[in-house]
């Protein structure tokens, strides 16, 4: 009888990485044991190696299974994300683990002769992974997740009607019954029910909403919050327990009554949840230095951990803004009362003190829970006006109050400008929006020198906050910024290269770098453009338990600390402060940095939602506006280029629209991605992003927000570039008669 085999020998960490980078495939601990004859006790082992692996980053693992980071598995769900004007599809994998942005996918046509796919819809794939770094994916089966409701403008067409998507990424419309019509009228915006259709034919539904008109007061805004999914009403328990909050008692708090703390925000704003204080530090060992104060609404008074409020908050994530309204994160009785430091009202607040050198350096800092009194709501443009001595403030306010404010930001702009962050200038556009909910101008949003007072205030105050929990060693959700990925700033370089600005080889940049390059353009034509292509170059903000520094800042610890009313982030971060310090009620439970993780991730997505929501809005109210200017013509720069065509955004408005590449001209024109430019095949000629053009409106879409323009003229460009070869089984662009 032949005796068992022994296991063999635990085999090294190496031997595992190397294993498991050979596979195509993620690899389950199961199979690893198996490769290298792990049994018994030894499995025990080769568990606590893997657990080592995974923290220390080198293996990527989900659930039981692991691999290397940054490579997809050989079967995985894709989404489709874009198709091009050649009819190629494009998409990305629902799950993505690795550095950077995730790969992409060039689909493989089915040969079914079933329609194709668009935007939004997904797919069970098979990968295979092409030597250019770009994944193949050829269908194994669609999966339905055909949204059961459907936004859009309802039309009547006969007895029926018919709604038409108000979302670009939509494909076809929907017909509409006489019976399932109700009550709606032609041209009203409408939720409808989706009930199914036949394969070939379009869908059908059923309304169940009446929105109102598009052209009416506030319909773009609901627009863009149904498209987005931004919840909007809260849980009657959740009402509730706001309701039932009552203002909290000076006990164990200090009292900060007395001191002329003052909130600085735009004529608009809709919440107070900082207030800021400063003078003189009276210790002779600090000649020149400052004590400042900077006060937070003290949110985790009242919204407890595992509540409906608390769970409602936590949904939402944050609080959007539109032009002509805002979606709270907290219900009404606390964003715009107790928890809002509105002036001659006692508020419960967590103030943090900081001392501050004669050079803006901070010395030490102390975190109190206290109770407040606003002594003011002051605007940026009065403060700004303070400044320059034409104040329309009083003389005690303007001498005693923010004089001592403005002296204090002097010595942290100081620090600043020795710390070098990332300094982009990028003007914003803002939509006015009049007392009658229509649109009165769209006009530059104002950059003064008060808004930078309250900025470098705030990252003074978060970054104390990252500080304190990093000592306390309490669970903290930092905001973190990542320096940018190496083929994106190599193929930056080139650019810059392009255009006569150097930006230094390898991996270990910083700020400053960039900084000398924005200087060196700021006065020359390409200054915008410079901008632009610094800025797309950037990691995303996220936020992560994980501590990698904030590069844009140039900062190694910060987590967002000042606006618990409108995030619910700053609000973890009050809870931690709150049980590390010992302050009292509303704290952290023990086991929450448990979930840090999934809130870091959860908390980015309700992140880029707000912002693509408020970014779809603006796009939909600069549509109507420019709809009754269908035929001028406007000045511009080119600010996106793609194999489609190019995105050019105009001066006048911010407005952006496209131009297909089929109306740039009759010959073939390739996608150069690393020049940024469409280039012309047979001549060589040109459209590069950063272009001064002219351009003519040629339909502006009030349902979906969309621009189309036609090129008139380009007054700035680069000089010909010379046509290369397209990539190994690519087609070139070709204009569409």
């Amino acid at each position: 009888m032949a005796k068992p085999r022994a296991p063999a020998p635990l085999p090294s960490k190496e031997q595992i990485l190397a294993f498991v980078a050979e596979q195509d495939h993620r690899v389950s601990k199961r199979d690893i044991a198996r490769a290298f004859r792990i049994k018994g006790d030894q499995r025990v082992l080769l568990k606590a190696m893997l657990k080592e692996l995974d923290a220390s980053g080198l293996l990527a693992r989900r659930g039981r299974e692991v691999a290397a980071p940054g490579r997809l598995p050989p079967v995985a769900v894709v989404e489709i994300a874009a198709v091009d004007l050649d009819g190629e599809l494009y998409a990305h994998p629902l799950k993505w683990e690795g550095d950077g942005p995730p790969p992409r996918i060039l689909m493989v046509p089915e040969a079914t002769g079933q329609a194709a796919p668009g935007p939004g819809e997904r797919m069970l794939v098979r990968l295979h992974r092409l030597d250019s770094g770009l994944y193949e994916g050829r269908v194994i089966r669609r999966i339905d997740v055909r949204p059961k409701a459907v936004l859009g403008i309802f039309q009547r067409v006969g007895g029926d009607g018919r709604i038409v998507p108000t979302d670009r990424r939509a494909r076809g419309e929907f017909t509409v019954a006489r019976t399932d019509a109700g009550a709606a009228r032609s041209g009203e915006l409408v939720l409808g029910e989706i009930m199914g259709g036949s394969a070939l034919g379009p869908q059908r539904a059923r309304i169940t909403r009446c929105l109102g008109h598009l052209d009416e007061p506030g319909t773009v805004s609901l627009i863009a919050i149904h498209t987005h999914g931004i919840p909007v009403d809260f849980s009657q328990s959740a009402l509730a327990e706001a309701a039932a909050c009552r203002p909290a008692p000076l006990s164990g708090r200090e009292d900060l009554r007395a001191v002329p703390l003052v909130t600085i925000d735009g004529a608009d704003a809709r919440d107070f949840d900082d207030a800021v204080f400063a003078e003189p530090d009276p210790d002779p060992a600090n000649p020149g230095g400052h004590h400042a104060i900077v006060a937070i609404a003290d949110v985790a008074y009242f919204v407890r951990p595992g509540g409906a409020l608390d769970r409602a908050a936590y949904g939402r994530g944050n609080s959007v803004y539109f032009p002509d309204r805002a979606v709270h994160m907290l219900p009404e009785a606390l964003a715009a009362d107790l928890c809002s430091l509105k002036p001659d009202q006692e508020r419960a607040c967590l103030a943090v003190h900081l001392w501050l050198d004669a050079d803006g350096r901070k010395r030490r800092h102390r975190f109190a829970r206290a109770l407040m009194r606003s002594a003011a709501r002051l605007t940026y443009a009065a403060v700004e006006a303070a400044r320059t001595g034409d104040s329309p403030l009083g003389h005690h306010l303007a001498t005693y109050v923010l004089a001592p404010l403005w002296s204090a930001y002097a010595a942290l702009k100081r620090a600043r400008e020795g710390r070098q962050p990332l300094d982009l200038d990028l003007p914003e556009k803002e939509v006015v929006i009049g007392t009658d909910g229509r649109i009165e101008r769209i006009a530059p949003r104002p950059r003064l020198e008060s808004h930078k007072l309250i900025e470098e205030f705030m990252i003074a105050a978060n970054v104390a906050a990252a500080e304190e929990l990093e000592r306390l060693r309490q669970p903290c959700l930092y905001r973190v910024h990542d320096q940018p990925a190496l083929a994106k700033t190599e193929a930056l370089r080139v650019f810059l290269e392009g255009l006569g600005y150097r930006l230094p080889k390898g991996p270990a940049l910083k700020p400053a770098f960039f900084n000398r390059v924005l200087v060196d353009a700021a006065t020359t034509a390409n200054a915008e453009l410079v901008n632009m292509v610094i800025l797309r170059s950037q990691a995303q903000a996220q936020y992560t338990p994980a501590n990698i520094g904030h590069f844009g800042l140039n900062l190694r610890r910060y987590c967002h600390f000042t606006s618990p009313i409108r995030r619910y982030a700053d609000l973890l971060v009050h809870r931690a402060l709150v049980a590390g310090l010992g302050l009292g009620a509303g704290a952290l439970p023990e086991e929450a940095g448990a979930d840090f993780v999934a809130a870091g991730e959860h908390l980015s997505a309700t992140e880029q939602r707000a912002v693509a929501a408020e970014r779809d809005a603006t796009d939909r109210y600069l549509a109507l506006f420019m709809a009754e200017r269908a035929g001028a013509s406007f000045r511009g720069r080119v600010s996106g280029v793609t194999r489609f065509g190019l995105f050019v955004t105009l001066d006048e408005t911010g407005a952006s629209g496209l131009v297909p590449v089929r109306t740039l001209g009759r010959e073939y024109f390739q996608h150069d991605e690393a020049g940024h430019a469409l280039v012309g095949q047979e001549t060589g000629r040109a459209f590069r992003l950063g272009d001064r053009v002219s351009v003519r409106l040629v339909a502006a879409d009030t349902v979906t927000g969309g621009l189309r323009f036609e090129m008139e003229s380009v007054e700035e460009t680069g000089a010909i570039i010379k046509p290369s070869q397209p990539r190994p089984g690519r087609r070139p662009i070709r204009r569409r008669r």
